[in-house]
């Protein structure tokens, strides 16, 4: 049987992890991170394929990929979390779970970031836990169809 494939998708900065903010988002780098969901991924029977992107389309696009072929999604949207329609949009397209998570707590932040124009359309959302927010993510992939 061959693993169930899922998507871990990331927004913009975040590809700066282990320098951007490190009092917020940790000194874990993103290549850290990478390994680090492949290898949770793989102890949960999952193959993932983690991308990030500070285009908008390019994350829209990968978003209709999912959707096509229902793959499941653990999105961490960043910035375009508070604003962007079209990924919202491209979300509500999914055909398999979507994760929507956050290493930080938007809520516990600047006023901006307490609105997730996401939220409503993903089949739920893990938030403040650091990178452990991604394990969760991939955890909770596994339960649900």
């Amino acid at each position: 049987m061959t693993a169930r494939k899922v998507l871990v998708l990331n927004g913009p900065n975040l590809g700066r992890l282990g320098s951007r903010e490190p009092d917020v988002y940790g000194a874990t780098t993103y290549a850290d991170l990478v390994a680090d969901c492949e290898k949770t991924g793989a102890e949960l029977g999952l193959t993932v394929e983690v991308r990030q992107t500070d285009d908008e389309s390019e994350l829209v696009g990968w978003l209709h990929e999912a959707a096509d072929n229902q793959y499941p999604v653990v999105l961490n949207p960043a910035a375009f979390t508070h604003y962007s329609y079209a990924l919202r949009d491209a979300c509500a397209q999914r055909t398999a779970p979507l994760i929507e998570i956050h290493i930080s707590n938007p809520a516990a932040r600047e006023e901006f970031r307490h609105t997730s124009v996401v939220a409503a359309v993903a089949t739920g959302t893990i938030a403040g836990f650091g990178l452990n927010s991604y394990h969760l993510a991939l955890r909770a992939i596994t339960t649900l169809d």
